[in-house]
């Protein structure tokens, strides 16, 4: 059982119990907490913390946890009005003629809301705890803590020393990269949705590959731009149809994963990585390389290619990176790299947008990436991952082998499977997790129609000891869905 499961149940049963004590009345000592369930001192320090923020319990340092006092019974009609003229002030737009304003973000929250507890977690896009540097970054954020000057403004365009890190990452012992180039930002989503609004008016299109990241896609959409699929295969885009999705949309930007693309796992091929830039320059085209995997290879991945950007003289490429899916989600510290005047509109656009990202932020992560633990915590994340895709990939050959899989991939959290025709993706979700595991339906992966029914399952978030479990649940909810396609376990 994973730790957001033990807090969320010891917090459960705290909630149950709090009627035995008196408004004010102190609660029994974290001491006897731990030895009554028998959970870590930082178990029950984080269930007390979910009850002090839904303001049950208070917390006082030193003295314990208190019941909070009852308060007064509010009047359940007080300060509610009539807000139904909102409908027509967030739809009314006479400039929006094709790009509606409503933005929808289920495909996003569909991998970050924590699955109740007890739930299987095959739907989520971050490391588990067993696989985060958390010593690494407890130990450096405190290290930042104490740097000069660390609770002072950082420079906007980020922290000196941090961009010239990100530099050499990018561009490698060549200096293809330099510092003057880099913009630090707030982890990958916020380097996205500055990246497509610093290339593309309101209103135009952009070329995503398809099937996408839902975040990329609802960003796209929040800026009031057109997402146009062009479909991907194994070795990545297809250039051919990236040049003739250029000449029908009139796009002037292309989004790409190039390396473990989400949610297909496929590399961009040598020679199509050469296409892809010609036809950009070709039709006067920004690429925006969303890079995100990079650091989530796997131990069998071999010699990774170099970024697009590496080999990019003439600044078509926009480059984003993040140090968020290979530490914590909560290190939301990532980077733009770019060349030529669009550095300046970059940077003007986050400015405006956030002004810059927390300095003791970004000198945590410094210490950690130049610390001895960053090299041999990555190698951890690779063996790490290795496993649980094996393990993944023999449990449904055995559970679940009506399931296609087209590509087993050496890097990323995920792998992307293909369900028979005419399967119902919301229903075999719904039935998923009434047996106990999260999944991911493949509908919001497309910009347009999807062309067949796919579901993304994820093997990073759950512990090695679940993951098998989850595909037994998972069979079990095919065996309702698909009753012609997958045997009933009960059977």
């Amino acid at each position: 059982m994973s730790q957001r499961s033990s807090v969320a149940e010891l917090a459960a049963s705290l909630r149950g119990e709090l009627d035995r004590y008196s408004p004010g009345e102190k609660l029994p000592s974290s001491r006897s907490l731990v030895e009554r369930f028998r959970a870590s001192p930082v178990t029950v320090s984080r269930a007390l913390s979910v009850l002090s923020a839904e303001g049950l319990v208070v917390t006082r340092p030193g003295s314990g946890a208190f019941r909070a006092e009852a308060p007064g019974a509010p009047d359940p009609l007080a300060g509610v009005g009539d807000t139904s003229w909102q409908e027509i002030a967030l739809s009314a737009d006479p400039s929006a003629d094709q790009v509606p304003r409503s933005v929808d973000a289920t495909g996003v929250t569909a991998t970050l809301d924590a699955p109740p507890p007890g739930v299987v977690e095959l739907n989520g896009g971050y490391l588990p705890p067993g696989l985060q540097p958390e010593r690494a970054l407890s130990a450096a954020l405190a290290r930042a803590g104490r740097r000069p000057g660390a609770w002072g403004r950082p420079p906007m365009e980020g922290v000196t020393e941090l961009r010239g890190w990100f530099a050499r990452e990018i561009g490698g012992i060549s200096g293809t990269v330099v510092p003057s180039e880099v913009l630090i930002t707030a982890g990958g989503q916020s380097a996205i949705t500055t990246a497509l609004r610093a290339l593309a008016p309101p209103g135009a299109a952009v070329l995503v590959e398809s099937p996408t990241y839902p975040g990329m896609l609802a960003a796209a959409r929040a800026s009031g731009l057109r997402p146009v699929p062009v479909p991907v295969d194994t070795e990545g885009v297809r250039p051919g149809l990236l040049a003739e999705a250029f000449r029908a949309s009139g796009a002037r930007v292309f989004v790409c994963q190039p390396l473990f693309q989400n949610p297909t796992g496929a590399v961009l091929a040598p020679g199509r990585r050469r296409e892809v830039l010609r036809v950009a320059r070709e039709a006067g085209a920004f690429v925006i390389e969303d890079d995100f995997a990079r650091h989530l290879a796997h131990e069998d991945a071999g010699r990774l290619p170099p970024p697009l950007r590496a080999d990019d003289p003439e600044g078509v490429v926009v480059y984003i990176c993040s140090l968020t899916k290979a530490t914590s989600p909560s290190l939301r510290v990532g980077a733009l790299a770019a060349r030529g005047p669009v550095v300046e509109r970059l940077r003007a656009i986050q400015v405006v947008d956030s002004f810059f990202v927390p300095r003791p932020l970004q000198e945590a992560a410094l210490e950690l990436v130049g610390a001895p633990a960053w090299p041999r915590h990555l190698r951890t994340v690779a063996a790490g991952l290795r496993a649980r895709r094996d393990i993944m990939l023999a449990a449904l050959a055995s559970e679940l082998p009506a399931l296609s899989l087209a590509h087993a991939p050496r890097g990323g959290c995920h792998l992307w499977l293909r369900l028979p025709d005419g399967t119902d993706e919301a229903a075999l979700a719904s039935a998923a997790l009434r047996a106990g595991v999260a999944v991911a339906p493949g509908r919001p992966y497309f910009a347009a129609e999807s062309p067949a029914p796919h579901l993304r399952l994820a093997f990073a978030p759950a512990p090695e000891s679940e993951i098998v479990e989850g595909v037994r649940r998972l069979r079990t909810a095919c065996a309702e869905v698909l009753p012609g396609h997958c045997r009933d376990p009960r059977t």
